[in-house]
């Protein structure tokens, strides 16, 4: 069975078409027309090992607001779509990954059920037209899309490219690890039968 979702969604304020496969290799062509964005979901892709190709016109004349939230709106529909029932994924997924000084821990439960918990550590400012407040859309978006409890500590760094990388390197760790299929888990990860 292929793990794959083709989401396209259409506003007066963006166009975008995504193709995901959570089986993948780590492959990706990302153009989202946020230059910084693409940077950072093709690491999120490779170190998640997710095939991922996305598409993105957006009105980035006003702003990246709209783009880069309806693209993590566009990549939790594709994660949902993709887990479908969630039978036999170990639902729980971590992810430490250290870049220079920069620490970044993310913890996930793809219980349905959305929270984004985020403790920063440290003082960011913006790095290439993209801050922490974009971040944080963009993964509100997609948590919220997906149903994702995602708790995100940072613990150290002082450059905000640093960190951000940090970060999506250790969320494609995490949800690789939470949508892996195991062998022993026989039907819904939850004492509930049903996320």
């Amino acid at each position: 069975m292929k793990r794959t979702a083709q989401i396209k969604r259409k506003t007066t304020e963006t166009d975008i078409a995504l193709y995901l496969n959570i089986d993948g290799t780590g492959k990706s062509k990302v153009s989202t027309g946020i230059a910084f964005l693409d940077h950072m979901l093709t690491l999120f892709a490779k170190h998640g090992l997710f095939d991922l190709e996305i598409k993105a016109k957006g009105d980035l004349g006003v702003d990246i607001h709209h783009t880069n939230e309806d693209i993590g709106i566009s990549l939790g529909e594709a994660f949902k779509k993709v887990l479908k029932d969630k039978k036999g994924i170990r639902r729980f997924g971590v992810g430490y990954v250290v870049m220079e000084e920069a620490l970044v821990r993310v913890v996930l439960d793809l219980s349905g059920r959305y929270s984004l918990n985020f403790v920063e550590m440290v003082k960011l400012g913006e790095t290439k037209g993209y801050n922490l407040r974009d971040m944080k859309h963009f993964l509100e978006a997609f948590a919220r899309e997906a149903g994702v409890n995602l708790s995100i500590g940072i613990k150290s760094g002082s450059d905000t490219h640093h960190v951000l990388e940090a970060l999506f390197k250790a969320l494609g760790r995490a949800l690789d690890e939470a949508t892996t299929l195991d062998p022993r888990i026989k039907g819904v990860p939850s004492t509930k039968g049903k996320l």
